[in-house]
């Protein structure tokens, strides 16, 4: 069985700027403002919620099955997906169209701006969840408005649970919009930012918020994570990182290791420290497909962050799961 991933395909193109913004932006004249920095650093990188998302699933051997919309420039993003054993059955080409893109650039102090075309993304209502068989749990990551909530209203139809993700693309829908995304959902996923919008949003506190679904789960960054479930907290501490290079992609590595724990039926603990350990092995790195530990270096890191070995090895499940072939 696969794991429906619907969410936005996305190329990242990141610049480094060697110096402040603050020292080019003067606040008094931001009515008029027009300036241009000086990058001599950039890099493109494969991005987006849905790619990224089942990069990291398909590390863990979960099976993951992508439905994104993108555009006549996807070429070489097709060919990576290929070379890392990424089905691209659901992966739909809107013809005219460019591959949704985000432009970063970074001062030295970490602060960024960002331009965003969403390109092909706006047609992801193109997919239909009733043409993906053999699913048993999807994620409804940030992808267009229309998609988001068709391919929600699909999953809740066909039985089919799901993450709600929200993410970045929170600020699209009102508070009844957002409601009746978790009515339909099963499991809730939110940074601690995000958590506090939904709040503001839809009226509803973190306690009553998880009552609407199986599990609620907070990332705090550095802090680690909160599972609300059952009336219950679960702490999920921090997987410390070998070293910290770049952000971008944690929150989808983490999401990974949710979905991969949810198919197993582990236990929330569990499940929580695998995604915790899966970002902090993307931290390390630069971009969001760029890591590649083996199950047993997964198991190795999830052993060393917790001081226990994970109850059901990855290396027995990724075997089970050919044998089921």
């Amino acid at each position: 069985m696969h794991t429906l991933i619907c969410g936005s395909m996305a190329y990242d193109t990141i610049m480094v700027f060697h110096d402040q913004f603050k020292n080019h932006i003067l606040p008094e004249k931001l009515h008029i403002l027009n300036v241009a920095f000086l990058v001599p650093e950039m890099r493109r990188e494969f991005g987006g919620t849905a790619g990224n998302i089942a990069y990291n699933l398909q590390l863990l051997d979960g099976k993951p099955l992508i439905m994104a919309t993108v555009g006549d420039d996807f070429t070489s993003y097709a060919d990576w997906m290929k070379s890392n054993n990424l089905n691209p059955v659901h992966v739909k080409s809107i013809a005219g169209n460019f591959t949704a893109q985000a432009f970063i650039t970074t001062d030295l102090d970490d602060n960024q701006i960002t331009a965003f075309h969403p390109g092909a993304m706006n047609h992801s209502h193109a997919n239909s969840v009733k043409d993906a068989k053999n699913v048993s749990l999807a994620v409804i990551a940030p992808d267009g408005r229309d998609g988001m909530f068709l391919h929600a209203r699909e999953c809740f139809e066909a039985g089919i649970p799901y993450l709600f993700d929200p993410g970045q693309g929170l600020p699209m829908f009102s508070g009844d919009e957002l409601m009746q995304f978790i009515e339909m959902a099963d499991y809730l996923a939110v940074n601690d930012y995000e958590a506090q919008l939904l709040q503001d949003k839809i009226g509803l506190n973190l306690e009553a918020l998880a009552k609407k679904v199986k599990a609620l789960v907070v990332t705090l960054g550095a802090n680690g994570s909160i599972i609300h479930t059952d009336g219950q907290r679960v702490e999920i501490p921090c997987a410390e990182a070998t070293e910290i290079i770049d952000p971008t992609g944690c929150g989808d590595a983490y999401r990974a290791g949710l979905l991969f724990g949810i198919v197993r039926g582990w236990d929330w603990l569990m499940t929580g420290r695998l995604a915790s350990v899966m970002g902090s092995i993307k931290i390390a790195s630069s971009g969001g497909q760029n890591h590649q530990p083996s199950c047993r270096e997964i198991e190795q890191r999830y052993a060393a962050a917790y001081g226990s070995p994970i109850r059901e090895p990855l290396i027995k499940s990724h075997m089970a799961a050919h044998f089921l072939k």
